[in-house]
């Protein structure tokens, strides 16, 4: 007997924590030996670039991006955003020897409350329907409550930008990373539309079903080639303004709130749950951001870097 398809997703996202996790050891290696000979990054250098470390940790990192992308293919986003918590439990681990970074006796506490939370999200989570076609999927995309959901979001990520950004920008942590998590959101929006709309273009054209010759493939190829270079720039510029400690746990909370709320909203992950199944995912996915912000509350501050290197 075959795998279910939320069995795929589950071991896809797990390989893809493990990936992205070790990506970012790898990188952070990378960037600190690029930084002993050159203009480090977090001040415009380039150096990185000629890093074959840094490189492996890209690679690693595309494909962790892959196998998550293939993931959402299988499995609704309640199961697989929320097991991204793992990639933090697998970097912090490899931090604490590979880096020097230890994990201290709370932080190990808030590993196992991920894992918790996590197991109990996956023994919970709803097995979803499969759309069986693009045209299905942009129905689903252009149904009244999803697009108040888009315009909802789009017109707070307008204010903080027009009204907020330029009075209380450069000294309320909030308004910055309210608009780098809010535009992160209507990424992930994106991207769970595009990554079932593409994925199912695939499989249906690899399968003899042509689904290229229509224009709503393009579409949503196109909203997840802009949405991935909108994330990646905000996420930058908001590690590169205020404390990674402090970013990354506020960014993966909106990141899988929004990512769920999105996700229920479309798909109707849900519509065929009782009330004891929902609220087991809703503790399990409280469990797990509990987990994940203990984790990041108690790791050790990086040391500065040595002045003129990078600016405060």
């Amino acid at each position: 007997m075959g795998l279910s398809d939320n069995s795929k997703g589950l071991i896809l996202a797990m390989a893809s924590s493990a990936f992205i996790g070790s990506s970012f050891i790898l990188k952070k290696k990378g960037l600190k030996r690029a930084g002993a000979s050159g203009t480090r990054a977090g001040v415009g250098g380039y150096t990185y670039l000629l890093e074959p470390l840094w490189w492996a940790g890209m690679i690693t990192m595309i494909v962790g991006e892959v196998a998550n992308f293939v993931a959402y293919v299988y499995a609704p986003a309640v199961l697989v955003t929320p097991l991204g918590a793992l990639s933090i439990i697998v970097s912090a681990c490899l931090a604490h020897f590979m880096l020097k970074e230890r994990i201290q006796k709370m932080g190990i506490v808030g590993c196992i409350t991920c894992i918790a939370g996590s197991v109990v999200i996956v023994i919970h989570a709803p097995q979803e329907h499969t759309p069986s076609s693009v045209q299905e999927i942009w129905t689903l995309a252009t149904q009244p409550a999803f697009l108040i959901y888009v315009a909802a979001t789009l017109s707070i990520v307008l204010a903080l930008i027009l009204h907020f950004e330029p009075r209380y920008g450069q000294t309320n942590i909030l308004v910055y990373l309210g608009i780098c998590s809010l535009m992160g959101s209507l990424t992930v929006l994106s991207q769970v539309v595009s990554i079932k709309a593409i994925g199912i273009a695939i499989k249906l054209t690899l399968d003899g079903i042509n689904q290229m010759a229509y224009p709503q493939t393009w579409f949503f190829l196109t909203v997840a080639a802009i949405c991935v270079i909108t994330q990646l720039n905000y996420l930058n510029k908001a590690l590169d303004t205020f404390n990674a400690a402090i970013v990354s746990p506020v960014y993966y909370v909106m990141f899988t709130t929004l990512t769920i709320i999105a996700s229920v909203i479309m798909f109707k992950d849900w519509s065929g749950q009782n009330v004891s199944s929902i609220a087991s995912e809703i503790c399990g996915f409280i469990t797990v951001l509990s987990g994940t912000i203990i984790l990041h509350a108690t790791r050790e501050q990086e040391p500065p870097p040595p002045v003129g290197k990078c600016r405060n």
